[in-house]
């Protein structure tokens, strides 16, 4: 690749994803931010969603969780509480963890419950969400 960058993606448990990359897709907390090389530094916050990542002609895609980015002109950095690759996603297990995750915050739940909770509907929806919508394409 001549133009290319650095895609690290990492999770409290592991490296999910490093490779060289010609662009990269993060659902930021502002909205959708597209990263190609030589992009001015930045250090933002990134939103549970969808990653996608273009290699030559090539688009991979991954489910992720709310966490942080840092951009540099040659490297994006993610760090993440959940990154999963399309691939990966069993729909069936998702959607049984939406489920409980949605029944869970009908009951009365502490603060830390609650973040809990909320975090593991949030992992779920990227999930399902990726993977319903790669079903279509």
């Amino acid at each position: 690749m001549a133009q290319s960058l650095k895609l690290e993606i990492v999770t409290p448990e592991s490296t999910v994803y490093s490779e060289e990359v010609s662009m990269v897709t993060l659902p930021g907390k502002e909205g959708e931010m597209g990263i190609l090389p030589q992009h001015i530094p930045l250090m933002t916050q990134v939103s549970a969603g969808e990653i996608a990542v273009r290699k030559d002609n090539d688009m991979e895609f991954l489910a992720i969780g709310d966490g942080f980015v840092q951009v540099t002109p040659d490297k994006v950095s993610v760090m993440t509480d959940m990154a999963i690759s399309e691939e990966n996603i069993d729909e069936e297990k998702a959607e049984e963890a939406r489920k409980k995750a949605e029944d869970r915050l009908q009951e009365k739940l502490s603060d830390e419950e609650l973040a809990t909770v909320k975090a593991a509907l949030a992992h779920s929806l990227a999930q399902l969400n990726l993977k319903r919508r790669r079903k279509g394409s």
